[in-house]
């Protein structure tokens, strides 16, 4: 299936809407790729992640046991990168959705932005597929509330 890809950046307290959703829900898509990249050489810590519904506030903290968590980035550098070579953690679930994902960034340091690049694998879903992942969404924001 083709793959979609997606880049930008992300500053602290930055909520990003990467626009999936169609008329019909049957198309999905599943991560096969999330990088990250800071902006240039810096003292920089920061924590990007990606959610199947909105989010209203950023945090640094990381939720596995969050079901709308899609993926999740630690990223942190140094204005030294000789000494303090950039470390990244970055791990993403291939769970399938058919609806908007948002990226969101919160910092621990002044660094100014970091970039951000995701790849979407297109699935194509039959109407139970389609009914399933849309649902799931429902659920997942009505527990949000």
């Amino acid at each position: 299936m083709p793959i979609k890809s997606f880049r930008g950046q992300v500053d602290d307290g930055d909520i990003i809407t990467v626009p999936l959703s169609t008329k019909t829900g049957s198309k999905g898509y599943r991560i096969v790729k999330f990088q990250c990249m800071l902006a240039g050489f810096e003292n920089a810590e920061m924590v990007i992640k990606v959610y199947t519904i909105p989010q209203t506030t950023t945090s640094h903290t990381v939720d596995f046991n969050d079901p709308t968590l899609l993926a999740a980035a630690l990223i942190s550098g140094s204005d030294s990168a000789e000494a303090n070579p950039e470390d990244q953690t970055i791990i993403f679930d291939n769970m399938v959705f058919n609806q908007d994902i948002y990226i969101t960034g919160d910092k621990n340091s002044t660094a100014t932005l970091v970039n951000w690049h995701i790849e979407l694998e297109e699935v194509k879903l039959d109407l139970n597929d389609n009914t399933l992942a849309t649902l799931k969404d429902i659920r997942n924001i009505n527990s949000q509330v």
